[in-house]
């Protein structure tokens, strides 16, 4: 260990000094490359799952002769499921290791793209596809504490960067991949092309995930198990529903935010009065300021990330005539620029500190958001185009910076809870951010076409979708303010590189 830290940090760091801010980067171990793609597959096929699945919610519903309000739940089940399970990573992985957690959640995710492919009813599709839910929410988090464990923090930063990649190409991939399944295949073939990735994804993982690791006899917390799993889902369900025409004002909507918030609070009460074993998800690591500011920065990235993933294909839709796929793949710039972006964003994190990274990722994705605000029927294509390379890029700069520095300053048996207060932030932050968009959006538009309008039913090309266009600019507006606010924590995230060496490999 001495070599490798006298490799890592050859100098000492001076008064003042941003520790080894302005040394040459240390070159990846290839043990860490080959990890990281491994595990890279799982969570391609997680968030490859819900762009795929999109496009072939209509040949479904035609299928399986089920309304789409009924097919929706395709959808809908897999986002409740996938909520759910990630405040258990933390306590799975002290208690059964990473590597177990990950083999069984891949495994789940496998069987249940299975079973979805073999669904022959509406009804068992949408009871499968939350299985493959319960199995895919734990692979982005798993993913992080992996790497983050074996990166350790003068690595971590490069790491995450170059594993984030093949994960962000995913929604530019989905919808084209999807759209040439269902045009020349049975929707089937939707799931059914998670089982061959899923295979090797299990057998690398099997043969490359760290084994022996530490684990602890430590007993579920069982009332954080009932408050805050269930919780999360009535939220998330809540939110989606108030997205809807009604808004806030649906009674279902209100009476399942108000139970999702009584279940969050009780947790949250229930947590901080635990004294001799650890609850589900350990909400004290919020004292320290680094975890506070991720979180809080990863609530309104996923506010602004998630609710814009929902405006930018409803624009092409409802004001440019284009189909679910084109708009899809419309979106593609922005992946393009966080995919060009990220690896750099996690060697400058590991150099700089998240702190002198984000916020200037934070400018970028402001810039590349106000020209929507703008936005008309006819706007150039090319130009929407490159501002949303823009926003991409400064997206890019954002959200894996934001998850290295929750674990600034943490010891390594802290990662899988501070992993989970970072994705639980970011899930809750992209629900309400998509449902106050979408009332937004709904709201704007009865301004203009009158209090019975529904946005949903707008017809492409007709004098209804252009009373849209302030509706869309004023939904934009509000983007534009949660990636403003965004700015606020991320001044706070750590301005200096995190201490430490990398681990011996």
């Amino acid at each position: 260990m001495a070599a490798n830290q006298s490799r890592v940090n050859p100098k000492p760091a001076g008064p003042g000094d941003d520790e080894d801010a302005g040394a040459a980067p240390e070159a990846l171990p290839r043990s860490l490359l080959v990890l990281g793609a491994a595990v890279s597959l799982g969570v391609v096929m997680s968030t490859l799952d819900t762009t795929i699945v999109s496009v072939g919610l209509r040949s479904m519903g035609e299928e399986l002769a089920a309304p789409l309000s009924t097919v929706q739940w395709v959808t809908t089940s897999y986002l409740l499921a996938f909520s759910m399970v990630i405040p258990l990573v933390g306590w799975g992985v002290s208690r059964f290791g990473a590597r177990r957690m990950w083999l069984s959640s891949l495994t789940v995710f496998v069987v249940g793209s299975a079973l979805c492919g073999l669904a022959r009813s509406a009804e068992t599709l949408i009871a499968f596809r939350a299985l493959q839910g319960l199995g895919g929410g734990m692979l982005l988090p798993l993913s992080q504490t992996i790497l983050a464990r074996a990166a350790g923090p003068k690595l971590m930063g490069r790491v995450m960067g170059m594993a984030a990649v093949p994960g962000m190409l995913s929604p530019v991939f989905g919808p084209l991949l999807g759209g040439l399944i269902v045009d020349h295949l049975d929707w089937s073939w939707l799931f059914y092309v998670n089982l061959p990735l899923g295979a090797v994804a299990l057998g690398l993982a099997a043969k490359l995930l760290p084994r022996g690791e530490p684990t602890t006899r430590a007993p579920l917390d069982v009332l954080s198990v009932l408050l805050l799993s269930p919780g999360l889902a009535v939220l998330t369900l809540g939110f989606l529903d108030a997205g809807g025409p009604s808004g806030f004002s649906s009674t279902r909507a209100e009476a399942e935010l108000a139970v999702g918030a009584l279940m969050l609070g009780a947790f949250v009460l229930h947590a901080l009065r635990r004294r001799n074993t650890a609850p589900l998800v350990d909400l004290r690591l919020l004292r320290h300021r680094a975890v506070a500011a991720s979180a809080a920065t990863s609530f309104l990235l996923g506010a602004s990330l998630f609710g814009a993933l929902f405006l930018f294909p409803l624009y092409q839709q409802l004001l440019r005539g284009q189909d679910a796929m084109a708009a899809g793949l419309l979106l593609a710039p922005q992946g393009l620029g966080a995919v060009l972006i990220a690896p750099r964003a996690g060697r400058l994190t590991d150099r700089y500190g998240a702190g002198k990274v984000v916020p200037v990722g934070m400018v970028l994705a402001l810039l590349g958001t106000l020209p929507y605000a703008f936005v008309e029927s006819d706007t150039s294509e090319v130009w929407l185009g490159g501002v949303l390379l823009v926003r991409g890029l400064g997206l890019g700069a954002t959200f894996v910076p934001t998850l290295v520095a929750a674990y600034h300053g943490l010891d390594r048996a802290q990662f899988p809870n501070a992993t989970s207060i970072v994705n639980i932030s970011q899930r809750v932050g992209g629900s309400i951010g998509t449902a106050l968009l979408s009332l937004v959006l709904q709201r704007s538009y009865q301004q203009q076409a009158g209090p019975d309008a529904v946005v949903t039913e707008v017809q492409a090309g007709t004098h209804a979708a252009e009373q849209l266009v302030p509706a869309f600019g004023s939904a934009f507006w509000w983007t534009l303010g949660f990636s403003a606010l965004a700015l606020l924590p991320a001044l706070a995230l750590p301005r200096r590189p995190a201490a430490g060496t990398a681990p011996h490999h």
